[in-house]
Parts: C-alpha cells; sequence; structure tokens
C-alpha cells in the first residue's frame, strides 16, 4: 500500500521541503496550510484552518492519511497564548482525523527551544549542558513544544498509532514568507550590504561568534522525518536532528561574506542587531527589488530579522548530540556552508535576490 502523508504546514520552511521529499519519494502527499503552496510538484493542496476545529473535521472527514506530518506554529505575544494556540492545533488535527483507522504514524517537528526555554526566556536561567541530548528533562518552565508533545502523547494513546518528535536547531532551507528564517534574512541583509556599501556585521554575541554551534538543513530534516515514520526502531522516540558538523560563526560568515563578494567587517565593539540595522531598509530594499525586477519587493515578506537576533544572540554555546540517530541507522550528514550556498544559488534562481 502507498503511504499516504498529511504534511500539515505544507507552505513553511519544513512543510514544504518535507512534501517535496516525500512526492519524490512515491508517497501521495496532502500539503494543507491557511493558504497552500499550488507550486509543488505531486502535492494536493489542502487548505484549512487549524484554530477553526468545526470546519476542520469537515475538510479532514473524508481523507485517510497513514501518516500525519505536524511542522506548523503560530507565533503569539506570549508564551501562555503561544501554549493555548499552538496546542489547540495540534488536538484539532489528530481529534479531526480521530475516525481515520488508517493512520499509523505522527510525527511532531519542535527545536532546540525544549532546551533553551521559550523566547521570554530564551537562554537564559538554568540550562541543560551541551551537547543537547534528548533524554535530558524538561525544563521548569511554561514552553508550547511540552503542550504540544503532550497533545501528541494523548492522542496516540487514543488512537493507537506510533509517534515522533523531532527537535531541529536554525532550519536553513527556501521556503517565502516564513517567519523563521536565518538563510533569506541573512541572504537579503547581504544583498543589502553589497548595494549601499554597509558593512556586513555580524549582528550576534561574542559567545556565538567565537563558540561552536551546529544548524539543520531542511532537506536533512526531510529525509530524518521519513526515517523515522518508517523504521520500527525510531517509533515513540524523541531525536535531535542536525546537519552533522559544528563551526564557529567568525568561520562561516567570513565564507558567507565571500559568496556575494563581501568583506566580513571585524566583529563589533557591541551587539548591532539585525532589527536595528535593518530598520530603515523596506525602501532601500524596494528600490533593490526595481533596480533588478525581483520577485518580492517587500522586506518584511523576506526577513525574519528578530528570530536571526535571537538565535545569533544567544550567550551560550549551542551543540547538539545525534548519536540516538545514529545508533538507530540515521547516517546522513550536510555541510552547512553548503546548505547557505544552495539556498542562496536558489534563490538567486528563483529571482528573489539579484
Amino acid at each position: 500500500m502507498t503511504n499516504t502523508a498529511l504534511v500539515v504546514g505544507a507552505s513553511g520552511i519544513v512543510g514544504s521541503n518535507l512534501a517535496r521529499h516525500l512526492s519524490d519519494r512515491g508517497w501521495q502527499v496532502l500539503g494543507l496550510a491557511r493558504r497552500p503552496p499550488s507550486g509543488l510538484d505531486g502535492v494536493r493542496p489542502i487548505a484549512a484552518d487549524l484554530q477553526d476545529p468545526a470546519s476542520l473535521r469537515d475538510i479532514l472527514a473524508s481523507l485517510r492519511p497513514t501518516h500525519v506530518f505536524l511542522a506548523t506554529w503560530l507565533r503569539q505575544p506570549t508564551e501562555a497564548e503561544n501554549i493555548r494556540v499552538n496546542a489547540a492545533m495540534v488536538r484539532n488535527v489528530l481529534g479531526a482525523l480521530s475516525g481515520a483507522d488508517t493512520l499509523s504514524h505522527v510525527a511532531l517537528v519542535t527545536g532546540l527551544k525544549h532546551y533553551l526555554g521559550p523566547f521570554e526566556s530564551y537562554g537564559k536561567g538554568r540550562l541543560p549542558a551541551t551537547p543537547f541530548r534528548e533524554e535530558q528533562p524538561r525544563l521548569d518552565v511554561e514552553n508550547f513544544y511540552y503542550a504540544q508533545e503532550d497533545e501528541l502523547f494523548d492522542a496516540a494513546r487514543r488512537g493507537g498509532f506510533s509517534w515522533s518528535i523531532h527537535r531541529p536547531h536554525t532550519i536553513i532551507g527556501y521556503a517565502i514568507g516564513n517567519a523563521m528564517n536565518m538563510g533569506t534574512t541573512l541572504a537579503v541583509y547581504a544583498t543589502i550590504c553589497r548595494e549601499t556599501g554597509r558593512p556586513f556585521l555580524f549582528p550576534g554575541s561574542a559567545m556565538q561568534w567565537t563558540g561552536l554551534t551546529d544548524m539543520t538543513d531542511a532537506r536533512l530534516l526531510a529525509r530524518h522525518l521519513e526515517w523515522a515514520a518508517t523504521t520500527t526502531a525510531a517509533r515513540n522516540q524523541a531525536f535531535n536532528v542536525v546537519n552533522g558538523d559544528v563551526f564557529r560563526w567568525n568561520w562561516m560568515w567570513a565564507r558567507l561574506a565571500g559568496w556575494f563578494g563581501l568583506q566580513p567587517a571585524p566583529f563589533p565593539a557591541e551587539i548591532s542587531p539585525l532589527e536595528r540595522q535593518l530598520a530603515d531598509s523596506d525602501r532601500i530594499w524596494a528600490d533593490i527589488a526595481l533596480k533588478y525586477d525581483l520577485a518580492e519587493r517587500d522586506l518584511s515578506v523576506l526577513s525574519s530579522a528578530w528570530h536571526t537576533d535571537a538565535d545569533l544572540g544567544r550567550p551560550i554555546e549551542v551543540v547538539t548530540d545525534m548519536s540516538k540517530s545514529r545508533k538507530l541507522g540515521f547516517l546522513e550528514y550536510q555541510a552547512t556552508d553548503d546548505s547557505f550556498f544552495d539556498l542562496f544559488s536558489r534563490l538567486r534562481a528563483a529571482n528573489v535576490i539579484p
């Protein structure tokens, strides 16, 4: 029997790359989003509002997925609201599918805020030792990731399906209009620096500049999601998911600068967050887009400076252990500088950057 995947969040950086990967691998793919993408070959778009359980039940009633991949969230002003909204979305999807006797596995994508805490207390207080490992206990703080996990656990007990949880670090991949997209944000920033002569300043902390870190390619994450969904030993497990290399930003920054023909600026005397550096750049980007006839002239659609600042401003070193996946047979690897270069090339080919 052909596997049928319901990818929830198919317009996002995780979901779009996953939907494309599964379709290429011969799965039947249903791509669910509020505004599902129409340009993914082999993916059937499903438009739905995850906050409307009644209409969601009507829309999903006739679907019989074998696998569900939950790869979406909605940012709220407080963590309490994040918990209320994002836990409800997981509950609503799985509740709408409670009568689907074909369902065998549900995967939930969260992230390293499982270990670092939510944005309100990001990287502060008492944190687990690095490298982060899956067996480390939850932090004693409210966290919408924990609430989403609990909704998944409850539904799995009732429905009898297996589950997996996937905790990537910062994700690099192609998506437009994504709320957390460091790769595209840095591509836009580098383009503005090149076009205006501004210095290409690292916007983060000294610890991130000199300390070790890692990242996650959306394509590798897609392969990991498929592997866990189809590997018996990976059932009912939580996994970290990173590329497999480590680097320091003082090395990576020079690599990114070189791709754009820039010289990296020396590390600044004080943190220069991107939100501040790009505060006056809406008109600048619109002019660049007009000059090169680019596909998107609205800087806010491409740039998520707030999220890049949160990741690069952390005062702690962040590295992630992948031993659990390796021991169970997932041996994929991706060089992170190539992840950036592949993304930049695709953005250029799609006429997003000149």
